[in-house]
């Protein structure tokens, strides 16, 4: 997560794109939960339990990850401005 991501995170005045980072956010979720849903209801059972575990945990860190990409895109045009 280098300065590669500061120029794919911001719009040419510096500014994050929101609409961007929520439409990568869903897609990433919905990948997600149809794999999972997929894989857990093939296995059924205490095992598509455990799948089902994972993909909310999955799903959650995709959220954390994609909020964190907000807020240091906020942070870096914080630091430029000012």
């Amino acid at each position: 997560m280098g300065d590669e991501d500061a120029t794919t995170a911001d719009d040419d005045d510096g500014t994050p794109r929101l609409a961007s980072r929520i439409l990568v956010t869903w897609v990433e979720l919905t990948v997600v939960g149809i794999a999972g849903a997929a894989v857990g209801n093939t296995l059924g059972g205490p095992p598509g339990f455990i799948v089902y575990l994972a993909t909310t945990l999955l799903s959650v860190a995709v959220l954390f990850h994609n909020v964190n990409e907000l807020i240091a895109a906020r942070m870096r045009t914080a630091r430029a401005e000012g």
